[in-house]
């Protein structure tokens, strides 16, 4: 049941009759399961983005490889392009069954994006496209570039002067903030970045040593990307990064897609209906984890089963899609305060353009307490030695809650037979910029909880 009236889900949660926001509002750990999800042969035509838009942005990251072989030596090993290692996690996969008491998957690896080049974050993916799409549009209307040319020649005078005339604006918690300052500082932009209350020091004290202007506030997301839109719009030949509402971060993302097919098939891994693929991806505003599972969806159709995971005081996703309001309500109006360790999940409201693209597309979504949080730093780096902030363990637990559901929810999500045979890839979605006492103190909370 969804409605389109506020007060009447606010009825509902002071009332305690919905069982899932009654879940979400005592931060109780829940599986929400999407009862708008389709066979995806009959909803592709009806989405608003398509393949060969993927397919687009996948071959615009590839005119830029030379760009960034060029200027980060970093990607180099990766001739440029801007990838993650897919990992086998063997060992987390039983330590993490063993601490919340559900058999072991035969099978889960881990999408490493931790350990993105430049950034260090899954919002390298999108962040960085959303900026070279920008870049290449301007040099193409001043005649500097063509597209067959090699696109190396953007680290050049010609360029940084062009771009030194235009801004670049973004509102972020923070690793948004860290892809899109470091790349458009590094092109020449001017940029500004937004940044919520949540937000880490060291993460605002590292783009202002690459030259970016921070704007701190002292509330949260919402409020820090209201104030880069309203920014963007009083500034003359500036670029505002919608976070919430950005097709080309969006597209950036879906890429990820087919890169993790490459990876699977170098792996041997096969996927198809007997042979499932079940990925788990953190969420905040939605952008990053929707654009990747919009992506693959259009690789894998519905042999791919894709989960997003939110803190327990952030569950914008699930209450938006859950009451069909979107943004149209916040965390905050269930009497949940936004606060938690997950500062790149710290959302209060959902994006409206990502929560309607999923509807039909997204399996479910779970949410994770603080203090799991905490402790899967901990279980991550003893069982694998993977440095990961909080935010990027919210995929960890995802099996659990499948092992632990009814067997007619796993019949409703055509898993009943196939469970056993799936491989599960937990997307950890940042860490390798988080300072080595952050990481520490995480580690040590954690351990303290096992």
């Amino acid at each position: 049941m969804t409605t389109s009236t506020l007060s009447h889900w606010l009825a509902i949660a002071e009332a305690g009759t919905d069982p899932i926001i009654d879940a979400l509002k005592h931060s109780e750990e829940t599986l929400w399961l999407n009862p708008k999800r389709a066979p995806f042969t009959k909803v592709r035509g009806e989405l608003p983005l398509q393949f060969s838009d993927i397919e687009d942005a996948a071959a615009r990251l590839q005119r830029f490889a030379t760009y960034f072989a060029k200027t980060f030596p970093e990607t180099v090993a990766l001739e440029g392009i801007i990838e993650s290692p897919l990992k086998r996690a063997d060992k987390a996969v039983i330590a993490v069954a063993e601490w919340l008491e559900v058999p072991a998957p035969s099978q889960l690896l881990i999408k490493c994006d931790s350990q993105l080049p430049i950034s260090g974050s899954i919002k390298a993916r999108g962040g960085f496209y959303e900026v070279l799409l920008y870049a290449e549009t301007l040099a193409l209307e001043q005649g500097l570039i063509k597209q067959e040319d090699d696109y190396a020649c953007f680290a050049s005078e010609p360029f940084r002067a062009l771009f030194s005339q235009y801004s670049v604006v973004v509102g972020s918690t923070g690793n948004l903030g860290l892809s899109i300052g470091i790349l458009s500082a590094k092109l020449g932009f001017r940029v500004t970045v937004h940044m919520s209350a949540d937000a880490r020091a060291w993460k605002k004290a590292l783009l202002r040593e690459k030259g970016v202007q921070v704007v701190e506030h002292q509330s949260d997301y919402s409020v820090a990307v209201t104030q880069g839109r309203e920014e963007a719009l009083r500034t003359p030949r500036c670029h505002f990064v919608d976070d919430e509402d950005s097709t080309s971060l969006f597209l950036g993302y879906a890429v990820a897609a087919l890169r993790l097919k490459q990876q699977l098939d170098d792996q041997g891994i096969t996927v198809n209906a007997e042979h499932p693929l079940i990925v788990y991806l953190p969420c905040g505003v939605g952008g990053g984890p929707g654009g990747v599972a919009f992506g693959l969806k259009h690789v894998f159709g519905d042999a791919v089963h894709c989960y997003l995971a939110e803190p327990t005081p952030s569950p914008c996703m699930l209450l938006g899609m859950h009451t069909g309001l979107h943004n149209a309500i916040s965390v905050q109006d269930i009497g949940l305060d936004n606060l938690t360790c997950a500062d790149g999940l710290a959302v209060g409201r959902a994006s409206v353009f990502v929560g309607k693209v999923m509807e039909p597309l997204l399996d479910g979504i779970y949410t994770v307490s603080d203090d799991h949080l905490y402790a899967l730093v901990a279980l991550a780096k003893d069982s694998e030695d993977l440095d990961l902030e909080p935010s990027a363990v919210a995929g960890l637990p995802g099996f659990a809650h499948l092992a632990k559901a009814s067997q007619a929810k796993r019949e409703s999500l055509g898993l009943q037979n196939s469970l056993p045979d799936a491989t599960h890839i937990v997307w950890a979605t940042g860490g390798a910029m988080v300072p080595s006492e952050d990481m520490q103190a995480y580690y040590r909370q954690g351990k303290a909880l096992l």
